[in-house]
């Protein structure tokens, strides 16, 4: 196909954007009556992690703070209490801070271009590119990596973009994007969810795809991929043992004393913090690890420290 930015759609793209019009997942941040800041909101939880998990968390989190100003009116440590189990606290203050900047620099109101967005704390090309065109109808080219793998086996044949994004896969995803407003957006979202649903890394659908006879990874007769991509340990990483101590944070709205997380306690009245006790301690973690991942958390603004203890920002 013609690789030249175009007013009119491809057959591949008429194609994909006919099936993502009857077979796309009915969200809460595609609905008309979503607010950019639900918009902003998701594609930050988005990252990472799956769409099941952040469904409920992203509801209860536009309940409690609708608007960016009901955010910014509380300490971060409440964003991240409120992020729970989602992975990646540190999204939560970048939220926060985000929330502060829109407030206080545009009334409120989260920001209609990229430029604007990537000015605001915590958020990147892709994020500032997927807002602008999912909450205000801007071309830009957004480019996750459901995108690039179905760019990468529709028009490249390869099985599997490269690990990281680089200019070549830019270039292709640009040329690709429609001159038209209305379908760049629809191309966007229909694309991402092509390769969320059917066009997935390691089990694609290929009999269910509605551009498989113009697939150039299927003329090529299917290769392998170039390389593997490596799933990411979560037992005895620092990654579980950082959840583990945020559990604990979150569990109270009191400080926990230091020693409370190198040696359990006999004896707690409240239940929540008694269990994330025993869960981290369960881990049996050196206490010089501990004691690095602790000092990390303080580091970053995810904890603060105290005479009483340790607490979530404040």
């Amino acid at each position: 196909m013609d690789r030249s930015p175009h007013l009119a759609l491809s057959p591949e793209q008429s194609a994909i954007i006919d099936w993502f019009a009857t077979n796309a997942r009915d969200l809460p941040w595609r609905a008309a009556e979503c607010t950019p800041w639900g918009v902003l909101v998701s594609e930050i939880m988005l990252q990472q992690t799956p769409v099941v998990r952040v469904l409920p968390r992203w509801q209860e989190w536009l309940e409690r703070w609708p608007t960016p100003a009901a955010l910014a009116a509380e300490p971060s440590g409440e964003a991240v209490r409120a992020w729970g189990r989602l992975g990646y606290p540190r999204r939560a203050l970048r939220l926060h801070a985000a929330a502060l900047r829109i407030t206080e620099e545009y009334d409120g109101e989260v920001p209609g271009t990229v430029a604007e967005l990537k000015s605001l704390p915590g958020i990147g090309d892709y994020t500032a590119a997927a807002v602008a065109a999912f909450a205000f109808g801007v071309r830009a080219t957004v480019v996750d990596t459901n995108i690039r793998r179905v760019e990468a086996r529709l028009f490249s044949g390869l099985a599997l973009p490269a690990p990281t994004l680089n200019a070549a896969e830019m270039a292709l995803a640009e040329s690709l994007l429609p001159l038209e407003a209305t379908n760049s957006v629809r191309w966007n979202a229909a694309s991402m969810e092509l390769g969320a649903l059917l066009c997935t890394a390691r089990s694609p659908q290929c009999a269910l795809c509605p551009v498989r006879a113009s697939c150039a990874w299927i003329a090529a007769g299917e290769p392998e991929p170039i390389y593997r991509p490596k799933g990411q340990p979560w037992a005895g990483t620092d990654r579980q043992l950082r959840g583990a101590v945020m559990a604990v944070l979150r569990a109270t709205d009191s400080p926990t004393p230091w020693d409370m997380f190198f040696t359990e306690p006999v004896l707690i009245g409240d239940a929540e913090l008694s269990r994330s006790l025993r869960h981290l301690h369960a881990l049996e973690s050196e206490n010089s690890r501990l004691e690095r991942i602790l000092q990390d958390l303080l580091q970053e603004g995810l904890a603060q420290r105290s005479a009483a203890g340790l607490s979530l920002p404040g």
